[in-house]
């Protein structure tokens, strides 16, 4: 700290030349390519740590299904006046994986002699892209389209009250984007078996 004070209470810096400011400029510019560089690589190896572990964290169908209504159950029943709760998640399709593809087109121009008439035809073909470090050829998955939701049921004991039937029922179409008429809410039964 005193050398700070030192150098600021004697004003030695307005000494520095421009020349000098010029070194110490490239000199710091030099020091953030060279700590650049360092903190990207480590980036990637962690993207391509991941990428690799992408293939077993794939999802099947069913899985994303009870994962869907397991997380959806979790939070209605965290709702005030739902009480337990019970849910059912009906699918349009099962989702889908587009694959990257190339497509290239090309033009044919021609023209008829005897009317001066000049036609132009477009062509365009299409060819999947395979992964680099795929042995078998697997396509590159672009992007994966999670299934469509196609109705809601749920089951709670507070499903009497209207007003909790009315939250239960918004919280679904904010969650889900689903129609107010695909969604329904019915009161649990609360006579259990071997109970009467």
């Amino acid at each position: 700290m005193k050398i700070w004070e030192v150098f600021f209470k004697q004003k030695k810096w307005k000494k520095v030349k421009k020349d000098q400011w010029f070194i110490l400029f490239l000199l710091g510019v030099l020091l953030l390519v060279i700590a650049v560089p360092a903190s990207c690589e480590q980036s990637v190896s962690v993207n391509e740590a991941e990428q690799e572990d992408a293939p077993d964290k794939e999802i099947s169908y069913a899985d994303y299904e009870t994962e869907v209504e397991e997380r959806l159950k979790s939070v209605l029943s965290r709702m005030d006046g739902v009480g337990e709760v019970e849910v059912m998640v009906t699918f349009r399709d099962s989702g889908e994986s587009v694959v990257e593809k190339d497509v290239t087109y090309s033009r044919e121009d021609s023209s008829s002699e005897t009317d001066g008439v000049q036609e132009s035809r477009i062509q365009s073909s299409e060819e999947t892209v395979y992964s680099d470090d795929s042995d078998d050829g697997t396509p590159y998955v672009s992007k994966t389209v999670a299934p469509t939701i196609e109705g809601v049921l749920v089951v709670a004991e507070g499903g009497e009250n209207k007003s909790v039937a009315a939250d239960i029922s918004e919280a679904v179409e904010a969650l889900f984007g689903v129609e107010a008429h695909k969604i329904k809410v019915v009161k649990m039964n609360t006579v259990r078996e071997g109970t009467e």
